[in-house]
């Protein structure tokens, strides 16, 4: 990790004038104005499960249209599907949010209930804006800290970042600094989780240029689904 990190600061200045007239180009997505919450896979009977869904763009629907398309939506359907389970599901995101910033002002927001599982989807930002890894250290573990205080019966579920040399919208070599960051800050986030009790995934592969929305940097619909099948076996029911 160490080396990753090392020459990912090397890379500053690429990231720096590559970063610099992405951002003034990129198309900015906005939030869907879609439900936050619901029930899927009714036909299922027994136990149910519950699921809070918190993070960043991606779970606040950013670039969405229809709610068939969003993130938590999928997750539930995915999870459903894969378990034979019903779900009731809650999302709560923020866009652009870091790790520090859903410990902060998402989290002490939730409503406090016996939610069986929460999906973390966090770490993008802290990539973006260089955060060092004892910086994402300390945000990501008290957060971890945060949530299993709050939420002490529940299973905490992290995804890692994703390969960021897919990404349309980056250039090579901005995609190979934030590749290097996004090393970083997984690494981190996987000691974490085994440190405090939470569940990390792997990250999701299998995406292509169609799985973008049209910023290329976001996932569209199909790309929320991809990743929900990809995270859905990690929510495997206590009694399964």
């Amino acid at each position: 990790m160490f080396m990753r990190a090392a020459l990912s600061w090397l890379m500053l200045p690429v990231y720096l004038w590559q970063g610099t007239r992405l951002r003034m180009r990129i198309e900015r997505l906005l939030p869907a104005k879609v439900p936050v919450s619901g029930v899927v896979g009714e036909e299922h009977k027994g136990d149910e499960l519950r699921l809070l869904v918190i993070g960043d763009s991606t779970v606040a629907s950013v670039g969405m249209e229809t709610l068939e398309d969003t993130f938590a939506y999928n997750i539930a359907q995915s999870v459903a599907r894969a378990h034979s389970k019903r779900v009731e599901w809650r999302s709560a995101g923020a866009n652009s949010a870091t790790s520090g910033e859903l410990r902060d002002f998402i989290v002490p927001n939730i409503d406090r209930r016996d939610w069986t599982h929460i999906f973390i989807s966090v770490g993008i930002n802290d990539m973006k804006n260089f955060h060092l890894a004892a910086h994402f250290k300390r945000n990501f573990g008290t957060l971890l800290y945060a949530l299993r205080t709050r939420f002490p019966d529940t299973r905490l579920i992290w995804t890692p970042i994703p390969n960021m040399r897919v990404c349309p919208a980056l250039p090579k070599r901005l995609a190979d600094v934030l590749a290097a960051r996004a090393d970083v800050i997984n690494a981190m986030g996987v000691r974490m989780c085994q440190e405090r009790s939470a569940v990390h995934t792997t990250p999701v592969g299998d995406v292509d240029e169609s799985c973008f929305a049209r910023d290329g940097f976001l996932p569209n619909g199909k790309g929320d689904r991809v990743w929900a099948d990809h995270v859905a076996p990690w929510f495997k029911p206590d009694d399964a």
